[in-house]
């Protein structure tokens, strides 16, 4: 276990794909073809089975639109995490960390991590229900069974990415021709299904599905994987490459995207079609799915297929989100640990929970365990999805390629559609909670929690916006650069001059002297602080005053013998006031002092008199040391 100050992402198979090498044009597009296949596998893993299979056995086909919407926010989304990697070369994860404070990024780094763990129990349970539905093997058994997809990915982790990337692929194959087959035998009506494309209101149990949908569709680690992913491939650091890199990235993501709601929309209609329609709409459950195929359908091969493609979702899903919590875990807090180690410790988190349902309360709870996992990765959307919109947004670091207003507004109209479910849902819950429960600690618990995630949402929104303004405050200070044009100096026709009556004296009005000659008069003018001018000021007629006086005057007979225009004036009481009175009423163009580089201590005894002396008086000031 090693920790490090900059590494790059995925280190193992970071720019191992060169797309830089002259070739063909198809063999170009192919050589960036990959990376959009792994993150769209989460967006078919078993959390989405459970969702589609109940929105489309209690609600027919009307929830095609959410489906719909979801797909279109994961096409915009992931295309702001690609880019937010190609061009600067960095992770979601890696960018927060250069961006917020160390108590952001923790809190940050801890959602995505749970994110990470909902997303793996879908995955555990959706595996394990498949085995048993395949074997008969029972689903506890199924879930420890699942810890050995651990050295899977270790072995297809050796053989490089590209051989991830096709294996990937396969299952996502499997899984697709899988549901095209149950589709062709289900026969649904094209005309409603066209209907559940029409949006409409959603009632308390279908906003609960829809949010499920959608945390389920757009899932944040997937942001996390895609700005990884595409830094696995080699490109060009000028504009043109660059360009062409996002290019073909977004028909990557195209093509994948469009897979993974295919296979979505297959399973809501095929659970529209076949238990909506026959009115079995308490069709919630995995299992009953599976049972209910052949004789709704009069095919012994649809269950199996069903069981065989919920495998595959599991098994392709597990995949990415190790690969997502490496690069959480290395970009948040620097830490890369063995693959798989990491994918173990992920693994026995997600098993936790499972096998805690199934020994309290067996296997029925299951599938209401899988749509939670998937209304908790939903509430992370928000804390992935913002620093993300700021990133990309952000002309300094993204250069040119920092993305237009009209594509800035529909992200923010995303982020704000999907804060406005997740916060509806969560508050609801809540108050439902409050109105049915004595429990005042839980009820404390939830304040806290709220005002947690109120506190973590302002400072991830607005933090960005705060410190480029007072960047941009900074950098204007200064104004803008111009030319030197006039270096002329006024004429300083009285300058002041501040003695302390030490050896300092001649040097002092020798610098007078050089800054106005004989065209300015001059002003000696000297403090006197016995204790008695404390009180009595101009009255004072104590030893020291006289002695202040005689030598004052003095000095001024001896300039004023040489040909310079001299005054003198003592002042009383206060120093500093008593300077910046006589600069005053003798309206003087340029004041003189001397410094005795006394520091610490004797400030504090002596006073800090030429650095409080400057800050009160308007014109300029020269200090002799």
């Amino acid at each position: 276990m090693t920790t490090k100050n900059r590494t790059t992402s995925l280190s193992e198979v970071h720019e191992t794909v060169d797309t830089t090498q002259p070739g063909k044009k198809w063999k170009k597009i192919f050589s960036f073809l990959g990376p959009a296949y792994l993150v769209s596998v989460g967006y078919m893993d078993p959390g989405n089975w459970a969702t589609d299979l109940q929105g489309g056995s209690q609600f027919g086909y009307k929830l095609i639109w959410v489906l719909l919407m979801s797909n279109l926010m994961a096409l915009l989304l992931q295309g702001l995490s690609a880019r937010l990697g190609i061009v600067r070369r960095r992770d979601l994860a890696q960018a927060n960390r250069e961006t917020y404070p160390k108590m952001v990024n923790f809190c940050l780094y801890v959602l995505a991590e749970l994110a990470i763990a909902a997303c793996d129990l879908a995955e555990v349970l959706g595996m394990a229900i498949g085995i048993h539905l395949l074997t008969g093997l029972p689903i506890l058994y199924g879930v420890f069974f699942t810890v050995l997809d651990t050295f899977l990915l270790l072995y297809l982790q050796r053989k490089g990415i590209k051989r991830l990337e096709a294996f990937i692929i396969a299952l996502v194959l499997i899984i697709g021709l899988s549901f095209l087959i149950e589709i062709i035998f289900a026969q649904p009506n094209a005309g409603e299904v066209l209907k559940g494309f029409i949006p409409t209101s959603l009632n308390d149990g279908a906003l609960y599905i829809a949010v499920g949908i959608i945390g389920a569709t757009v899932m944040p680690h997937n942001l996390y994987l895609h700005s990884a992913l595409v830094q696995t491939r080699k490109i060009k650091t000028d504009d043109a490459s660059i360009q062409q890199a996002l290019k073909f990235n977004r028909i990557d993501s195209v093509i994948a995207l469009n897979a993974a709601f295919f296979v979505n929309t297959a399973i809501l209609v095929l659970a529209a079609s076949v238990f909506y329609k026959t009115g079995n709409t308490q069709v919630a459950k995995i299992e009953d799915a599976h049972t209910l195929l052949a004789p709704l359908l009069g095919n012994a091969l649809a269950p199996i297929l069903f069981a065989i493609a919920l495998i595959a979702a599991g098994q392709s899903s597990t995949v990415t989100g190790t690969m997502a919590g490496q690069i959480v875990m290395e970009g948040y807090l620097r830490l890369r640990i063995n693959p798989w180690m990491r994918r173990l410790i992920t693994r026995l988190i997600a098993i936790t929970p499972a096998v805690a349902v199934i020994l309290i309360s067996g296997d029925e709870n299951l599938d209401d365990l899988l749509v939670l996992s998937q209304v908790v990765l939903s509430l992370q959307l928000g804390f992935a999805v913002i620093p993300l919109i700021h990133f990309v947004s952000d002309k300094e670091t993204m250069g040119k390629f920092v993305i237009t207003t009209p594509i800035k507004i529909i992200s923010w109209i995303v982020a704000g559609i999907l804060i406005f479910l997740n916060v509806k849902l969560v508050l609801d819950e809540s108050i439902a909670f409050f109105n049915s429960s004595d429990n005042s600690w839980l009820k404390t618990l939830i304040v806290i929690a709220w005002l947690a995630f109120l506190w973590l949402f302002c400072m991830m929104t607005f933090l960005p916006i705060i410190r480029k303004r007072k960047l941009n405050k900074k950098v204007l200070i200064h104004g803008e650069q111009k030319p030197i044009e006039n270096l002329s100096v006024p004429q300083m026709n009285t300058i002041a001059v501040s003695l302390d009556f030490s050896d300092s004296d001649e040097k002092i009005i020798a610098y007078a002297i050089a800054q106005g000659n004989n065209k300015a008069s001059y002003v000696l003018m000297h403090i006197v602080e016995t204790a008695s001018s404390g009180y009595l000021g101009e009255a004072t007629d104590d030893y020291e005053t006289r002695k202040d006086a005689e030598r004052l005057n003095l000095y001024t007979n001896q300039l004023q013998a040489m040909g310079y225009t001299v005054k003198g004036v003592l002042g009383y009481r206060n120093r500093v006031k008593e300077i910046v009175r006589i600069v005053k009423e003798e309206e003087a163009d340029l004041l003189i002092m001397g410094a005795h580089k006394h520091t610490g201590l004797k400030d504090l005894i002596f006073g800090e008199t030429v650095n409080t002396v400057r800050h009160r008086v308007d014109i300029p000031v020269l200090i002799v040391s």
